[in-house]
């Protein structure tokens, strides 16, 4: 089993490195719009994971935090003026900030408790978004500018826009990496595993799980600004529950608390909701919950964790 792990640990630099390769020459082979929903998509449920996986904490308002970093970049980009790179820095730190008040509120809490408590604020963040004029209401705000990168580089060109997409998926896959595999994201998981014991070592438990919360947050953020300016539109449904329960769905469905489950558990959703849209219409939900169901009955730990758990039973060495 040891000999397993250590096969699997060895071989993550080559294996990361064979899909940047792939990354960068997907555009010219799958369109790229699709690409990039896949990425952002992916940031997402990574930043999710980072605090379901890594830190045992299940937020059911998740969406409040794409969604507002959306709002932020959409109006900064749209209304201000400012470059595309700043728009997404000021979505990514309105999601951390937020994610520090959310986080403040409920990060006392633990279970059901915690998940009810972030569903409420989400909820709130979705009843604003509504009444806010600068919003726009049910039709989103529209019409943002994927603008100049640092005034230089025209994003309105899809393979340019992906580069930009791509590289900002790459920095906050990075981040989450490093964050699980420092001291830092061991004492996540001891808190994960073990709270009461976490607490008698002498850590602090509510701050670490508020510092998770916050990147999980500003994580999550960063993927919504950039979806914005990918579709040129932020959405009421980036801020509504069932974007939550998407990327639940996602992160489950690739494989909770794996490095790469939730990216591979976004790119089916995304591709199964493309290609079935036009034939099955709204029976799209159905199926996802079906898949969902198989999921949990069949393949508990995710396509990547059962992926996983076959490559150490087999003994590799």
């Amino acid at each position: 089993m040891n000999s397993s792990a250590n096969f699997l640990e060895s071989k993550l630099p080559l294996f990361f490195g064979v899909l940047f390769v792939i990354g960068l020459i997907a555009p010219f082979a799958v369109y790229p719009t699709f690409l990039m929903k896949i990425l952002c998509y992916g940031l997402f449920a990574c930043a999710f994971n980072l605090l379901l996986g890594f830190a045992g904490l299940l937020s059911f308002g998740h969406a409040a935090f794409l969604g507002t970093a959306g709002y932020v970049c959409g109006l900064m980009v749209r209304d201000i003026g400012v470059t595309p790179e700043v728009g997404i820095l000021a979505g990514t730190v309105a999601a951390g900030l937020l994610g520090w008040l959310f986080g403040w509120l409920a990060i006392k809490r633990t279970g059901i408790y915690f998940a009810m408590i972030t569903l409420a604020l989400a909820q709130m963040v979705f009843f604003l978004a509504i009444q806010i004029k600068e919003t726009g209401g049910e039709d989103g705000l529209q019409g943002v500018p994927r603008g100049h990168l640092f005034g230089l580089l025209d994003l309105s060109d899809n393979i340019a826009m992906y580069y930009l997409v791509f590289a900002i998926f790459c920095f906050g896959f990075f981040v989450i990496y490093r964050t699980i595999h420092s001291p830092f994201g061991q004492i996540l998981k001891a808190i994960r595993e073990n709270e009461p014991r976490a607490i008698s070592l002498g850590y602090d438990v509510a701050k670490f799980k508020l510092i998770a919360f916050i990147i999980s947050a500003a994580l999550a953020g960063m993927a919504g600004a950039t979806k914005t300016l990918v579709f040129q539109l932020a959405s009421l449904s980036d801020v509504h529950w069932h974007a939550s329960g998407e990327v639940v769905l996602m992160t489950l469905l690739g494989g909770l608390g794996t490095i790469l489950g939730p990216v591979v558990g976004a790119a089916t959703i995304v591709a199964l909701q493309t290609q079935l849209a036009d034939s099955v219409g709204s029976w799209v939900t159905v199926i996802m919950g079906a898949i969902f169901v198989v999921c949990v009955l069949s393949f508990r730990r995710g396509m990547v964790g059962e992926l996983q758990a076959l490559i150490k039973r087999s003994g590799v060495n």
